[in-house]
């Protein structure tokens, strides 16, 4: 990665629709939108709504596939000289296996695990808050693939260290968070949830907060890295994020609202390197001061 700063998974769409607005060289990696199996078509009714300081989004992943993308999409973004990192999807353990032994490819430099997803033989319940389940997808994953795995974690936990520390130990090589947290809107006058899934994952500056905690809290228990997220709209944003710990952070919410999001970040923190007279910007992470230390 030529910097710190990627481009989050289902923000940024497959990379190449925000080429128009970002020179996708100048990104420090992006994470594609979230890809399955087969193609989904996603949720229906509305799926996106804006809340106060945020929005809430009930997609229901739609993508072409990984069998599309790896036809028509991946050799496009072979033109540009940036990480590329698929974000992938099961309903089972069995599907993240085979998600990654597609995706075991040369022009692929990682692979980052939605374990926020429904796991079906369980009753609906999601991967990401049943440690036994994210740990079996972790290593069901690190069976097929030779390339980095990234797993992503849902703050909807009691323990968020707990399932960091699971996923750490059954092979994951690096940990992202957070992924959105569950949250609703209601139209008052219709008497109806506003999005047509009921509930959505909130995302946005009104999540920084508890995003902070969390990656200062998984930063500090696991010696892998930590790749921080969640409401990150300004360098200052991202900064904070890599002095509690993060090692890069994702832009997510913030590309909604500016498609130029990134590099604006990228040359914020740039400009703090040489403001702070820094030798790069690995050297604030994890300096964050606490009355105790």
């Amino acid at each position: 990665m030529k910097n710190p700063v990627m481009a989050a998974s289902g923000t940024f769409g497959f990379g190449l629709e925000y080429s128009d607005f970002v020179n996708l060289n100048e990104v420090g990696a992006i994470v594609v939108k979230g890809t399955t199996l087969k193609p989904r078509s996603g949720n229906v009714g509305r799926r996106i709504a804006e809340t106060p300081a945020g929005m809430l989004n009930s997609i229901g992943l739609e993508n072409p596939g990984v069998d599309n993308f790896l036809r028509d999409i991946l050799p496009e973004l072979a033109c540009y000289e940036v990480p590329v990192i698929v974000n992938i999807s099961g309903n089972t353990v069995e599907e993240y296996g085979e998600l990654a032994a597609k995706l075991n490819h040369s022009g692929i430099a990682g692979i980052e695990l939605n374990i926020s997803c429904p796991n079906v033989k369980e009753g609906g319940i999601a991967f990401g808050t049943n440690c036994d389940s994210a740990v079996a997808v972790v290593r069901e994953v690190k069976k097929y693939t030779d390339l980095p795995v990234i797993t992503k974690l849902s703050p909807n936990v009691t323990d968020i260290v707990a399932m960091a520390l699971a996923v750490e130990a059954a092979g994951s090589d690096a940990i992202s968070l957070i992924n959105t947290l569950l949250g609703m809107a209601v139209d008052l006058r219709t008497r109806r949830p506003v999005l047509g899934n009921v509930v959505g994952g909130l995302s946005g500056p009104a999540v920084k907060p508890v995003a902070l905690r969390m990656v200062w809290q998984v930063a500090r228990s696991v010696k892998v890295p930590v790749i921080g997220m969640g409401g990150i709209m300004t360098a200052e944003d991202a900064l904070e994020f890599m002095l509690v710990g993060a090692s890069a952070v994702m832009v997510g919410t913030a590309n909604f609202i500016d498609p130029k999001s990134v590099p604006s970040i990228i040359g914020g923190m740039q400009d703090y390197v040489k403001e702070q007279k820094l030798g790069n910007l690995q050297d604030i992470v994890g300096r964050l001061q606490t009355e105790n230390e």
